[in-house]
């Protein structure tokens, strides 16, 4: 009997338009457009130009340094500010036509930088430029030295020589983006089909013939919620499989990024076990807010704050490195999600953080599975 009700809401799932658009149209959309979306946004620096508007009777010799860039190309107007704030040059630089002549003479020079630190050319620019200036200070400042007799060294004691532990900002940026599209893939694929099975039968007042049959509770509710997790699972791994095809055959810079060698089907089939884990608990929530809500716009409402809560992990999460992440990171549902993806996208394999984390989702699941299945067993909660 619990498998002939299971298949019977599953059938009756398919047949609806919208469950078949969030599971197989959706995360199809959602990950296609994250996938190209940071492809480009990783590629966006190759060949790229950047207009920096200078005065101008600026010094030739400033001019110059800058121009040996093939990603600046110089602009000269009377008004390097108005042709900024015009959006025709991305920053803008200001230099007396006597600054070289001033800085050898041992005389103050000043230059005057333009630009918006929350636009990420002009960020870009400014920084090609500033380095320019720094490292022609720093020439000038050796020949200072080398015509009174002083060593370099006196003023440079030491360089600083700095690695990135991180292997590539692709895998940081997936490592936040790939959990939180599919926690929000997962909660929306099942939703419609969660909230029909329970609120849905209690607003149409079809609940009342249901539990006159033979059917004991108990096999009802076991019957919906696997109903619930089957969607929630097809709806990750649909997700999961789009995100590496498409990551696979479509991008170089991704590709590269998390290509784990072969660690790639263990690694593969872990997130695939951490997406069922979390699938059966998002689906216990699914189900107990379902069960609550007297009509599906009422257990609509009761989810949607829950499913919101997988925004904040992503901020957690963000802020810390691979090797930050500790046991209570794993220990809790939904920002485990995140940490052991992260884990999972940098080619970590470890088996503790990985069984803390579907062992804590499995009983918070079964905790919330027995509340429900309370709620389910007293005719206030199943009757209008």
């Amino acid at each position: 009997m619990l498998r002939r009700i299971y298949l019977k809401e599953m059938k009756d799932s398919f047949r609806d338009r919208r469950t078949l658009f969030l599971i197989v149209l959706l995360p199809i959309l959602m990950m296609s457009g994250l996938t190209f979306f940071y492809e480009n946004m990783l590629n966006d620096d190759n060949g790229e130009t950047y207009t920096l508007a200078v005065n101008q009777d600026a010094d030739e010799e400033v001019l110059a340094r800058l121009a040996s860039y093939e990603s600046v190309e110089i602009d000269k107007t009377s008004d390097p500010a108005k042709m900024v704030s015009d959006g025709d040059a991305v920053a803008a630089m200001i230099v007396s036509p006597d600054f070289m002549v001033r800085v050898n003479g041992g005389e103050k020079a000043d230059v005057t930088l333009m630009g918006d630190s929350f636009s990420q050319k002009s960020s870009s620019l400014l920084t090609i430029v500033t380095n320019e200036l720094t490292s022609l200070e720093k020439e000038v400042t050796a020949q200072r030295l080398e015509a009174e007799g002083t060593d370099i060294s006196l003023i440079q004691p030491f360089t600083i020589n700095q690695e990135e532990l991180s292997e590539d900002i692709s895998v940081n940026m997936l490592a936040l983006l790939v959990p939180l599209i599919l926690s929000i893939a997962i909660g929306i694929g099942a939703s419609p089909s969660a909230v029909e099975f329970f609120a849905g039968e209690k607003e149409k007042k079809t609940m009342e013939a249901l539990l006159m049959t033979p059917v004991n509770r108990s096999t009802l509710v076991m019957a919906k919620w696997l109903a619930i997790s089957s969607l929630s699972t097809l709806m990750g791994f649909i997700t999961l499989l789009v995100m590496m095809v498409e990551i696979t055959l479509f991008t170089e810079k991704l590709k590269s990024a998390i290509s784990f060698g072969e660690n790639l089907y263990l690694i593969a089939g872990l997130s695939l076990i951490v997406i069922l884990v979390y699938a059966v608990f998002n689906s216990s929530l699914l189900m107990i807010t379902s069960i609550m809500g007297k009509t599906v716009k009422e257990a609509q409402s009761y989810y949607t704050p829950i499913s919101m809560l997988a925004i904040f992990p992503g901020m957690i999460i963000s802020s810390l490195g691979v090797n930050e992440l500790e046991i209570h990171h794993f220990a809790i549902p939904i920002l485990n999600l995140f940490s052991q993806m992260k884990e999972l996208l940098f080619g970590i394999v470890d088996y503790q953080h990985l069984a803390i984390t579907i062992s804590s989702n499995l009983i918070v699941m079964l905790v919330i599975f027995v509340i429900g299945r309370i709620l389910f067993m007293k005719d206030k909660w199943v009757l209008n």
